[in-house]
């Protein structure tokens, strides 16, 4: 064997060994990255995924929260949001979450929704205190117009908007709108208002108290049956 083919046998043999070396600590890399351990993490955001790049999950701070969305298209822009964490179905949808906040200007607040597919909350478990002191907690429950989907109740606040509403004021003007029925209805609350009653409070498909069954802020025990206007024509407690 020649000077010139042991040299090519020394530099093809040293380029093996590099190569291979390489391969074995970037594949060790990725598997140490790949199972990264962390005690501690401090960030603003957190996106959870799923394999093909699906939003499934959103833990954020309020000034990054996610503004919602719907068939993967956001709704609302650069909608303001409380800090906490909102959840994605398959179809790019949101679908609910836990949301939270609290300082002495606006009062405070914590909720769990849970929403109806394609449209919006059907089912709250939160707490609620305004700037007053006075706070309601407990569980909410809603009917919902299924014809009523995201994008359409969308346009119809953005349409509000643009007329000088703020979002809660076109949020009020939507959830008073009937096309035969309320778009949305209140239909049951259980837990303590905001006058310290606390019971089981029911309503009509159109969102007005039928039924209340509570201890009122003097102790007294009620049980109230109400008429469609939400009159009570009935105290059975007093009988």
């Amino acid at each position: 064997m020649n000077k010139t083919s042991e040299n090519f046998i020394l530099k093809l043999y040293s380029a093996t060994l590099t190569a291979v070396l390489a391969f074995a600590i970037l594949s060790a890399f990725k598997t140490e990255q790949k199972n990264k351990k962390f005690d501690e993490i401090t960030v603003e955001r957190i996106n959870i995924i799923e394999p093909n790049g699906g939003l499934k999950m959103v833990i954020s701070n309020q000034s990054k929260q996610h503004s919602g969305m719907f068939n993967g298209e956001m709704l609302f822009g650069e909608r303001e949001r409380p800090a906490g964490i909102i959840f994605f179905n398959e179809e790019q949808d949101e679908v609910g979450g836990i949301l939270y906040q609290g300082n002495k200007k606006d009062g405070s607040s914590w909720i769990l929704s849970v929403d109806q597919y394609k449209t919006d909350q059907i089912m709250q478990m939160r707490y609620l205190k305004n700037n007053e002191g006075k706070s309601r907690y407990g569980i909410q429950f809603w009917d919902k117009d299924e014809n009523y989907t995201m994008p359409i109740i969308a346009k119809k606040i953005d349409s509000l908007k643009k007329k000088g509403l703020s979002m809660q004021e076109a949020i009020k003007v939507i959830k008073k709108a009937k096309v035969g029925g309320l778009i949305t209805a209140e239909r049951m609350f259980i837990g303590k208002t905001s006058n310290e009653n606390a019971g089981i409070f029911i309503q009509d498909q159109k969102g007005i108290d039928r039924l209340k069954i509570y201890v009122d802020n003097q102790n007294n025990p009620k049980i109230e049956v109400l008429d469609e206007k939400g009159n009570t024509i009935k105290n059975l407690a007093s009988e």
